[in-house]
């Protein structure tokens, strides 16, 4: 079989179908199952991170500049040759991950042994490093390089390692299979994607931002338009340099020029500069010169007129000398001479003007016309002609993930150990020693700086210094399997949770299949935490020279060599945001770049944007970037066909998705170039459409426009939407069975139900969420109707029965852990069982269940305060004297279970952390009986809590004698207008009783509740689904019909047994003795400012003071009569005395709350005298 089968020989032919016949829309799911099997659902992920390790890194090092530190300090002026000494990094190495244990032996770290022992899963990196002494001559010309020494593989720190990447341990092998991951402790169906850090899984959230080397313009209030530019070069380790070009209304008071001015905001020049001297420090000096570039047609008077004030306003600057000296004034170089004034001036322009159009010498031309495209695109939007620029246009968008986040921390890692390094090799030059690369090069700053951005989430290597992002690591949630896998596929948007505007929040237009429409957070993050559609896939960088090379072998013309009136008559093209040429023949080009593209000779997530009306064409290739897979069309017709379908079905033909994009059947189309081409949204369409002719693209099928948690949702496209926003977010707190592999873990929280189901009523999409195979929750009997009035406000009424027989029953883990910690060298804690004769500060709690090693065994039964880890630190000798008992040498450091809890041990570990010191976990487990103030829910948003319980001879029956497992209210339904919920009731009834699995994928043109009303007539029931039901209390038949039907139920995380709280007494606070806060704590309940105004509204004036005062911080003192202030009492001698006026005879006793006590002597403090008469 060719490579490009479909493109020369037609379509592979199997027997029984003509392979030349057009697909039906079934097949599409042959093709999206392809797409799964070789991508996974956490692709970007691994793709981000293998580009990093594999590319990054080595570009980061190679880019470096070498250290050179010289032998002999002197300053300029002093003339002689001097020696320095070189020291440059070459050959990046990444080892297997690793660990070390205590006796410092090497050996092979996994996963889950990283998991269990609370260790980071990272590999050592290693670098060739070469030394060298270098002679300067005086001349500062010729260098002498003498003895040469390269040394291999130094150790320069170890880096995280990304689960199921190729440097991992469980990097996917077709031969092992599923087995070698049971054998290693995993679950075969976790992907991957995240972290390992102290034992804790963190995920790196996607951060979205702005597109660099972008031409953006807008309307600013205040400063009438802005067109501004970040700026950064392709591989470069620099900040964004942003570049701006306003329109001021006016050149300033006193001036005599009348009209808006042009102004530019050049990156390292502290006030604006007019664009012309701009124009004039690039070498292009006449005014003539200057308008080419800028306005191509000189016969444009509207544009033409708005440049005359801006040509004025710099007449008197007619030469580049005197424009580089005007903008070297204006920069860091204040007071220097004027040749250093123009060096500045010049080395700005050449690093920081427009960087990603190139940072070398000769690039004036291509920046200056460059800028003429920035003013000449401001221009076109003030004078009405195009638009203003979206920001929420997602092709302007970028999402950075572990790749680009990962390789922005490194390259300052590695900056600061080059520092430390040439600092110290400068010392011991100074010392007149040798020095050894292993110590000059400190691998914990790479280490250590990796480790804690991951573990605290704070993405900034300064301590202290730059801006710092935090929550760009989270840990990984794993209450539910749809939870781990939505958590790895999410996107975040960095701006303030507070701002006001809803702009970044809404749905646009351009997220459509790349960003779910439903998955997103209620509250205050809403619409900025987004999560990417199912087929939505993210790019990884290409270098631009690769599309460049093409470009100038098919004819285009270089800026350089482009006189400026031929400009207008061809089309501009940029590649990454730089104008690199144009050419004469838009279409062959894109129709040629398109092809080569379907060929693989271009990378296939370049993007092709041919902007008609602009004279455009846009290249990108640059990371980030979100694109969606499409049908290739042509000539109204699929080039996929029926042959290429049986291929993918058949196991013995080696044909997959990478065939599908090499034969130019399916191609990756990017949120940009998507407003370029015509997509059919079904593909009848492309044979009856009376709408288009020119259909280019086919979208595979419409429900891969949903996320994850959505895609859980049985016909979301019958429901009201916040409904699916709703199930999105309690999908993520359902409980099922998390991971295979979940008795192997020991996590802090896990909750596994006894007997989940998979749904009787599934999508298409859920096969490839592995729903099915980790399902969370089960197919109960639901009937919707009023019943004794328990199930009013979203309450349920729920059978008892049923629970007694394991409905929604779950085991709850909780792990507690402890390491014996060593405080120094001679204080260090210890596991054992604390006796009361030698250990002070016991806790309150049953220390009997311990045995002597400190530890419980499992099995044993325990409840609130028992103490499971016994632990002693031994007392220094300066405590011994002040604890009551001499015998007592240690202090209790016990951990009991939570007060609030029991339940069984189930599981004790003994091992010993990454420092060999001893530590243990206890995994202690929990029965949940479902019962009274549980919360459960559909999978349509409707939750709700159960309001009673009845025993299976209280409910209705039907004539077959089934009785609900649930009953909801029916006034749950029509303001809701969860139509999904009644139309799923439906088809699982009808598969119940067929004994099929119902399919509710949304958007498909055949599933109607007519058919499946049809289809359930025809079984013997009432089309609707409603039933005759008897009543359980008196046997007698309801008055009306009750609709009935098997409805997949969910058991969400929020139970009753961990929320219920009440107090009489206990703690208080130290500093204010009111009680303290949470339940944890056995706090109070807080009677609020909100509280306090009802009662006052209501006149109950001693409800009131027995709760903010009696019941909370009741004080006794005693107040002096005549000054007011606090006086001495010794209640036990019967002595009253105040200090400040001498009395001793007139002092009143006084109630008053704690806290005001506390102010009054807080004021005190301050020479404030409250007096109290």
């Amino acid at each position: 079989m060719s490579m490009y089968g479909a493109m020369e020989d037609g379509p592979i032919s199997m027997g029984g179908v003509d392979a030349d016949d057009d697909i039906s829309p079934s097949d599409s799911w042959t093709v999206i199952s392809s797409y799964f099997e070789m991508h996974g659902l956490v692709r970007q992920q691994l793709d981000s991170f293998n580009e990093f390790v594999t590319n990054t890194i080595q570009s980061v090092v190679s880019e470096s500049f070498p250290i050179e530190v010289f032998e002999d300090p002197r300053s300029e002026e002093e003339r002689g040759s001097r020696s320095k000494t070189r020291v440059s990094f070459g050959q990046i190495y990444v080892s297997d991950p690793q660990m070390r244990e205590g006796d410092g032996a090497p050996e092979y770290l996994f996963p889950s042994t990283a998991r269990l022992r609370n260790l980071t899963y990272r590999a050592p990196l290693f670098v060739d490093v070469t030394r060298c002494k270098v002679i300067v001559a005086e001349d500062a010309t010729e260098e002498i390089v003498e003895g040469t020494e390269s040394t291999e593989k130094v150790f320069i720190g170890r880096i995280p390692i990304m689960l199921r990447s190729q440097y991992c341990h469980l990097a996917p092998d077709p031969e092992q299979g599923d087995k070698a991951l049971y054998d290693l402790g995993e679950c075969p169906k976790d992907q991957g994607g995240y972290f390992i850090v102290n034992g804790s899984e963190k995920v790196l959230v996607a951060q979205e931002r702005m597109s660099s080397n972008h031409v953006y313009v807008f309307h600013k209030q205040k400063k009438d338009w802005v067109a501004e530019i970040r700026s950064v070069a392709e591989g470069s380790n620099k900040p964004t340099a942003t570049l701006i070009v306003k329109k001021v209304s006016s050149a300033g008071k006193g001036s005599a020029i009348s009209g808006p001015v042009l102004r530019a905001t050049v990156p390292g020049i502290s006030s604006d500069i007019p664009v012309m001297i701009v124009f004039r420090a690039l070498g292009i000096v006449s005014d003539r010169a200057i308008l080419e570039h800028i306005c191509y047609d000189f016969g444009d008077q509207q544009m033409m007129e708005l440049l005359r004030p801006s040509l004025e306003e710099a007449y008197w600057i007619q030469d580049q000398e005197l424009a580089l000296d005007y903008i070297g004034k204006r920069g860091a170089a204040v007071g220097a001479v004027r040749a250093k004034r123009i060096k500045f001036a010049r080395d700005l322009l050449q690093s920081d003007f427009l960087p990603h159009i190139g940072t070398e010498e000769f690039c004036e031309t291509k920046k200056a016309y460059f800028f003429g495209y920035i003013i000449q695109r401001l221009l076109h939007t003030v004078l009405g002609r195009r638009t203003e620029d979206d920001r929420d246009h997602y092709g302007n968008k970028r999402l950075d993930l572990a790749g680009p986040l990962l390789g922005q921390l490194f390259r300052q890692l590695f900056d600061r150990m080059r520092k430390d390094c040439s600092r110290y090799i400068a010392r011991k030059i100074s010392e007149g020693k040798d020095f050894s690369l292993d110590l000059a090069l400190n691998p914990n700053h790479i280490t250590h700086g990796l480790k804690s951005a991951l573990a605290t989430g704070n993405w900034t290597a300064n301590k202290g210094g730059g801006a710092t992002k935090s929550g760009v690591a989270q840990v990984l949630q794993r209450l539910t399997y749809t939870a781990t896998l939505s958590h790895l596929r999410r996107l975040n948007t960095p701006i303030g949770r507070d701002g006001k505007i809803a702009k970044p929040r809404q749905l646009h237009n351009t997220h459509w299949g790349v960003i779910c429409p439903a998955e997103t957070p209620e509250g205050q993050a809403c619409g900025l935490v987004k999560n990417l559609a199912l087929m939505a896939y993210i790019s990884v960088p290409n270098p631009s020279q690769i599309i460049t090379d093409f470009l100038e072998d098919w004819s285009m013309e270089s800026l350089e060599e482009t006189p400026a009136a031929a400009i207008p008559h061809a089309t501009k093209i940029f590649v990454n945001g730089a104008w690199i040429g144009v050419h004469r023949d838009p279409q062959y080009l894109v129709n040629t770049l398109r092809t080569y593209r379907r060929r693989m000779n271009l990378p296939l997530d370049t993007s092709i944007v041919w902007d008609m009306r602009d004279q455009e064409i846009r290249l990108y290739s640059d990371a980030g970037r979100c694109a969606r897979p499409l049908y290739i069309v042509e000539d109204q017709r699929l080039r996929i066909r029926k042959g290429h379908i049986n291929a993918l079905a058949d196991e013995h033909v080696k044909y997959s998705w990478s065939n599908l994009m090499t034969d130019g059947l399916i191609e990756y189309i990017d949120t940009e170039e998507e407003e370029t081409v015509m997509i059919a949204m079904h593909m009848h369409e492309l044979r009856q459409s009376s709408y288009s002719r020119t259909y280019t693209h086919t979208e595979i099928h419409p429900s891969m426009i949903l996320g994850i948690c959505a895609s859980v949702i049985p016909f979301p496209d019958h429901n009201q939407s916040p409904r699916n926003t709703y199930q999105s977010a309690m999908g993520k707190q359902a409980m099922g069975i998390y991971a295979t592999n979940y008795l192997q873990r020991i996590d802090t929280l896990a909750h596994v139900m006894y007997y989940p189901q998979r749904p009787l009523v599934a999508t298409r999409a859920m096969e490839y969420l592995h729903f099915s195979e980790l399902p969370s929750g089960i197919n109960a009997i639901v009937a919707i109707g009023c019943y004794s009035g328990y199930n009013q406000e979203d309450s349920v009424i729920m059978s008892q029965s049923a629970i007694d027989r394991g409905l929604f029953r779950s085991v709850f883990y909780r792990s507690y852990h402890d390491v014996e910690a060593r405080h120094s060298s001679d204080v260090i804690e210890e596991f054992e069982k604390p006796s009361a004769e030698t250990t002070a500060s016991m806790r309150f709690g049953c220390y009997d269940k311990l045995d002597t090693d400190g530890l419980i065994a499992p099995g044993t039964r325990v409840s609130g305060d028992d103490i499971i880890i016994g632990k002693t630190t031994p007392l220094r000798e300066a405590q011994v004297g002040s604890i009551r008992q001499q015998q007592q040498t240690r202090r209790d450091a016990s951990t009991a279970l939570r007060s609030s809890e029991s339940g069984i041990v189930d599981k004790v570990m003994l091992t010993t952390d990454d420092g060999s010191l001893k530590a243990t976990k206890i995994r202690v487990r929990s029965v949940r009986i479902p019962q009274i103030g549980d919360k459960f829910s559909s999978r349509h948003g409707q939750k709700g809590t159960v309001g009673i319980t009845y025993r299976q001879e209280d409910l209705p029956w039907t004539v077959e004698g089934i009785v609900p497992d649930i009953i909801i209210n029916p006034h749950a339904i029509p303001s809701r207008m969860t139509i999904g919920q009644l139309i799923e009731c439906l088809q699982g009834k009808f598969s119940a009783i067929e004994g099929g699995e119902g399919d509710a994928t949304p958007f498909e043109e055949g599933l109607t509740v007519e058919a499946v009303s049809k289809e359930l007539h025809r079984c013997g029931y009432q089309e609707r689904g409603n039933e005759v039901m008897y009543s359980g209390h008196t046997g007698r038949k309801l008055a009306a019909q009750v609709f009935i039907g098997p409805t997949f139920y969910q058991r969400l995380k929020h139970m009753v047994d961990d929320k219920i709280h009440s107090r009489a007494r206990g703690p208080l606070q130290i500093l204010t003795r009111q009680p303290v806060e949470g339940r944890s704590r056995d706090g109070g309940l807080r009677f609020g400012e909100m509280e306090r105004d009802c009662m006052i509204a209501h006149g109950a004036a001693q409800f009131l003071r027995e709760r903010l005062f009696q019941q909370s911080d009741k004080y006794r003192c005693h107040v002096c009569d005549l000054c007011g202030l606090i006086a001495i009492a010794n209640l036990r001698k019967g002595s009253f005395e105040c200090r400040s006026c001498h009395n001793t005879t007139q002092v009143s006793q006084v109630y008053l709350p704690y806290a005001c006590k506390l102010l009054f002597q807080e004021l005190m403090a301050m020479a404030i005298a409250p007096r109290i008469f």
